[in-house]
């Protein structure tokens, strides 16, 4: 069932919502000291791509918090207003909602993305 669910999900937002998180990886790894932020970019366009089947654990410490309060004001708010209104829209119908309801799985990970792995 994961299997059709990202199927469905990349004709419905995810293939936007993943290039997005590739696209932001690039420019961070455009400079030597973004490097960290474009890998963990990185890492969750593989999340972004094929959400279903796969599950977000939060954590971390005090440098997870520094580097999320920096990548909420260079690329995070953009990121996650994007999700969040992919999610609002395709929550309108019924069938949308489990899609919906990943696309705020990945709104929230925008927000917060160092401490968190996906498993």
């Amino acid at each position: 069932m994961s299997c059709l669910g990202n199927v469905l999900w990349l004709v419905l937002g995810g293939l936007l919502m993943g290039l997005s998180w590739a696209l932001v990886g690039l420019l961070w790894c455009v400079t030597i000291v973004g490097i960290p932020v474009g890998l963990q970019c990185f890492k969750f366009a593989s999340l972004a791509f094929s959400p279903f089947g796969r599950e977000v654990v939060s954590g971390g410490g005090v440098g997870s918090f520094l580097l999320n309060i920096l990548w909420l004001v260079f690329g995070g708010l953009a990121l996650a207003a994007e999700a969040a209104l992919i999610g609002l829209a395709l929550c309108v119908t019924v069938v949308g909602i489990p899609f919906g309801l990943q696309c705020f799985k990945i709104a929230k990970l925008a927000l917060m993305p160092f401490g968190a792995n996906v498993v």
